[in-house]
């Protein structure tokens, strides 16, 4: 059965001191006994005591474990490296998959993108830019929005940071930053947790 989320879903999706705990959960095959079910995946990781989690194929942060964090349904450190797991199928996580960019820098590299290179960037950052939406929903859907927010912030601040630094990039991230705050003005976005704004001053 193959998932219907991937190593950039759970990378850009996951709060950064979360996913850095999976990852070392990962790494240090922390993750056992993994068994694949009907729609879903199970396995024991062994943290303070050995936890028994289960996540859904369909959608990543879905699932339920006996740790404290997984009983107040936050997606918690074990669900996150069951998920690694299974898009890895057990195999080693590249060095550079490990960063999160978190926060937007500077590459430090001087240079322009080729045709080919600018398309696929523009391409990147509109997918990236589809996670910040209106937010018409209930309250309780409130904090999954926000997520979906950071996510989309997570993925722009990845982008920004691998590109070389010029005149043209530096215009493309202009242009980027006029279209978030065009959405923050006129759209419905809901930033009460500031994720957009921050992005967009990084950034500046």
């Amino acid at each position: 059965m193959i998932p219907k989320f991937d190593f950039n879903k759970i990378k850009f999706a996951t709060d950064p001191p979360t996913f850095e705990k999976a990852v070392d959960l990962y790494d240090s095959g922390k993750v056992k006994n993994f068994k694949e079910g009907i729609g879903s995946y199970s396995a024991i990781v062994e943290g303070g005591k050995n936890y028994h989690v289960t996540i859904g194929a369909r959608r990543f942060g879905l699932g339920n474990c006996d740790c404290y964090m997984g009983q107040n349904d936050y997606l918690c450190k074990h669900m996150v490296a069951l998920s690694i797991h299974v898009v890895l199928d057990g195999k080693p996580i590249a060095s550079e998959d490990k960063e999160l960019n978190s926060e937007s820098r500077c590459s430090g590299r001087l240079g322009e993108l080729s045709k080919t290179e600018m398309a696929e960037t523009k391409k990147v950052i509109s997918e990236a830019i589809k996670y910040i939406k209106p937010y018409n929903g209930p309250s309780r859907t409130w904090f999954a929005y926000q997520a979906s927010l950071s996510e989309g912030c997570h993925r722009l601040s990845a982008i920004v940071s691998d590109l070389p630094v010029s005149a043209q990039t530096a215009e493309l991230i202009i242009k980027t930053l006029l279209r978030l705050d065009k959405k923050l003005c006129s759209s419905g976005v809901d930033d009460s947790d500031g994720a957009v704004g921050g992005f967009i001053q990084e950034c500046v």
